[in-house]
């Protein structure tokens, strides 16, 4: 046999050893990594003790030349240890290559399966939003934007996620089925908003509102049914189809398309009104609408009135009724959900005293 014909055996076999270890289960390939690092790292101590000083620079020595480091201030000097090092150099080096190439492609793996949102999430007190849209996507901006520590866990059918963002957690699957909504922690979930979404699986448009509100209605339905202690806010397309959630407990409606044209006609009456209720709509700026808690002092209305006022704060209702201004001596019931208006600064400061 001549030198070539060796040469190229030689290379066929540590070609097919290399395949067969990438093709070997990961545990396997990592419990081989450590036992081969360990045992290494005790031979070249027990080898070379002298040279060595301690366990822990021959596991030093071990792992420069595997990865081929190499910093050279420890080397071996008698030949059972340059022959520890020689076997290194055939096989650890190929074993831990393996394994960093193994630990690569199960991060990418992670990433992918998390993009195309196969992954569950572990996360609690979160939001979740159901069925992708424009208004999904500018609810999402506006939770990020509002709150830095809340997370988002959107749910959809599309193959991958539509938005990228480290505190947006997407699943894929049906809304209606409870695996779906388990992988989202529906049972751990603060707050559920259910989308209006006028398209199908297929991308086919539903242009009737009672199939799109229907849809939504089975969504909102299968939640109730297992998850009522979660805050439900559904959008619907057609005001007269609210009558068909009557059955279940829906805690807000959104009535998206009405919103805008009732907002449309006020700015046309009264200019400028428009963008009072956007700034209110959005903390990204000026003052905004903000919840407060009840202090022991307010007894009446007027007591928590004069008392937020004067710290820069203005009350104005009492969960979704306005007129608190004709009810200053009203008693606070104990069940009262007082909001404001007011900077940040100034919420800040007031939640530090409550």
């Amino acid at each position: 046999m001549n030198t070539t014909s060796r040469r190229s055996g030689s290379i066929d076999f540590f070609t097919h050893m290399l395949l067969r270890l990438l093709r070997m289960n990961n545990k396997f390939v990592f419990g081989t990594a450590a036992v081969l690092i360990i045992v290494s790292s005790i031979a070249a101590y027990l080898l070379e003790p002298n040279n060595f000083g301690s366990l822990f620079n021959g596991l030093w020595w071990v792992m420069t030349t595997v990865t081929t480091t190499g910093y050279g201030d420890f080397t071996p000097k008698t030949v059972p240890g340059k022959c520890l090092g020689m076997f290194l150099y055939v096989f650890g080096i190929g074993i831990i290559s393996v394994t960093i190439s193994k630990i690569a492609d199960s991060v990418f793996q992670f990433r992918r399966r998390e993009e195309e949102g196969k992954l569950k999430y572990q996360g609690e007190q979160h939001f979740v939003m159901v069925d992708w849209s424009k208004n999904t996507e500018l609810a999402i901006q506006e939770v990020l934007r509002s709150d830095p520590d809340m997370d988002i866990v959107l749910i959809d059918t599309m193959d991958r996620t539509p938005i990228v963002h480290n505190r947006v957690h997407y699943v894929q699957g049906i809304p209606t089925e409870l695996e779906t909504l388990e992988q989202a922690n529906m049972t751990k979930a603060r707050a559920v908003f259910i989308f209006a979404k006028e398209t199908t699986q297929d991308d086919a448009l539903l242009r009737d509102t009672s199939f799109v509100d229907g849809k939504t209605l089975l969504v909102a339905t299968t939640i109730e049914r297992n998850y009522n202690h979660v805050h439900t806010v559904v959008e619907i397309k057609d005001r007269s189809n609210m009558q068909n959630f009557i059955h279940i407990k829906v805690d807000e409606f959104i009535l998206g398309s009405e919103t805008i044209s009732q907002l449309a006609v006020r700015s046309a009456f009264h200019p400028g009104s428009s963008r009072i209720i956007s700034q209110l709509l959005t903390r990204e700026y000026g003052d905004n609408l903000y919840e407060v808690e009840r202090r022991s002092g307010w007894v009446t209305y007027r007591d928590a009135f004069t008392a937020l006022l004067q710290e820069g704060a203005t009350l104005i209702s009492d969960g979704d009724q306005l007129n608190i201004n004709r009810r200053l001596d009203h008693f606070i019931p104990e069940d009262a959900r007082l909001f404001v208006i007011c900077d940040k600064d100034t919420i800040q400061r007031l939640q530090l005293r409550l």
